[in-house]
């Protein structure tokens, strides 16, 4: 995606705003420019205080659920005695909506930072478990038996062929699980929290400074914005051999 393109997505976006807001002519739906204006005004206030609030939530959420998921997709994806045991008891659980159990996650938790990072790391645990699972599974074979027949032990094969191999599926389910995250990040915000945006959008929503809400609303569309072409770019940098491979494929 060139940044040309984005930029014309940008520009549409804003003329279709700025025209419906015209055509409402309601303080419910100001201008792009009265959005803009709060958002500059409050960042370096109480709307940047609930950003880092919110971005250290996902962070410390990502760091937690690809530390534990990681490397337990590539182990279950390499022993299929493992895979039998536990397989079932993923697929029956991972079609929960993991939402569903904040009431019960807070009654043990409490309201604090700890059941919203738990609740965040549980819900990219299983995407991120499932997809390396597969993906450590369906590695080829005759890959791993010539690296082993050099010599190498379980963790070099975990390091230097499960691990390049798992990659691109990992980055891209990371980045598919974005939208999701920052979708349970503001209701858990908005359902018990006395910060970060979720807070700070029904906060303003309550005292009808609509401006400001969506100012903050528009933040936490940056902030999705920013982890998903993150992702995007982390993909094209660390899988440059991903890249190479398909168009070699396609010349074939």
């Amino acid at each position: 995606m060139s940044k040309k393109s984005i930029l014309l997505s940008i520009v549409a976006l804003l003329v279709i705003w700025a025209a419906a807001s015209l055509i409402v002519d309601s303080p419910i739906l100001p201008g792009p420019w009265a959005v803009l204006s709060a958002f500059v005004l409050d960042l370096p206030r109480s709307l940047g205080w609930h950003t880092v609030t919110s971005a250290s939530r996902i962070l410390v959420s990502l760091l937690i659920s690809t530390a534990i998921a990681l490397p337990l997709g590539l182990v279950l994806g390499q022993s299929k005695r493992l895979s039998k045991i536990f397989r079932p008891f993923i697929y029956i659980t991972f079609p929960i909506p993991k939402f569903t159990l904040l009431p019960i996650i807070i009654l043990f938790l409490g309201i604090g930072e700890t059941s919203k990072i738990f609740l965040l790391s549980l819900i990219l645990f299983y995407q991120i478990l499932i997809i390396v699972w597969d993906a450590s599974a369906g590695v080829r074979p005759e890959l791993v038996h010539s690296v082993r027949s050099l010599g190498a032990t379980r963790f070099q094969l975990l390091r230097y062929v499960y691990l390049p191999a798992c990659l691109p599926a990992i980055l891209t389910s990371l980045r598919i699980s974005t939208g999701i995250v920052i979708a349970v990040l503001y209701l858990a915000e908005s359902f018990a929290a006395k910060s970060g945006l979720g807070y700070y959008i029904m906060d303003t929503w309550q005292a009808l400074a609509y401006p400001k809400m969506y100012s903050a609303i528009l933040t936490l569309c940056i902030l999705g914005l920013i982890l998903y072409f993150g992702f995007d770019q982390m993909e094209k940098r660390l899988c440059r051999w991903a890249a190479v491979g398909q168009q070699y494929k396609g010349l074939q």
